[in-house]
């Protein structure tokens, strides 16, 4: 779980999660931040359907915090980080905390959830057969 999260636009290519291309399962606790985040419709049709996104729509359905043109976008970042670098460090920390609290257990438990899960499939004959399919494709 991010603190913030900042992309480029519009040059930055359509996001999507490979998970489903390659027979397997969310990870990252996308299969809990996603629904929380986007709402469960949105989420499944992300999840499920490998349907990509542009910048635009992670800002709107909250995946990223603010976009950045390619041009400013380190600049732009910069001074971000150089005003949060510049605020009392403790009161950050604690801040962050408080905001985290409610979740970090329930995060730890979904991603031990998802790896558990990620070992399984990685192992079966599906996800195999998935992956050498997706490996062996001609780029269009």
């Amino acid at each position: 779980m991010t603190s913030v999260t900042w992309c480029t636009a519009p040059t930055t290519p359509p996001s999507r999660p490979p998970s489903s291309v390659w027979a397997s399962p969310p990870e990252g606790c996308s299969s809990y931040l996603f629904p929380r985040t986007m709402g469960f419709a949105k989420a499944n049709e992300m999840l499920l359907t490998e349907r990509q996104i542009s910048a635009q729509e992670a800002c709107d359905n909250g995946l990223v915090t603010r976009i950045f043109p390619v041009d400013t976008f380190k600049a732009e970042v910069d001074k971000v980080v150089q005003h949060m670098a510049s605020l009392p460090p403790q009161s950050m920390m604690i801040s962050k905390a408080l905001i985290r609290h409610e979740h970090i257990n329930k995060l730890l438990e979904v991603n031990k959830r998802e790896c558990e899960t990620l070992r399984s499939r990685w192992l079966s004959d599906e996800c195999m057969t998935a992956i050498m399919n997706f490996l062996s494709r001609k780029k269009k």
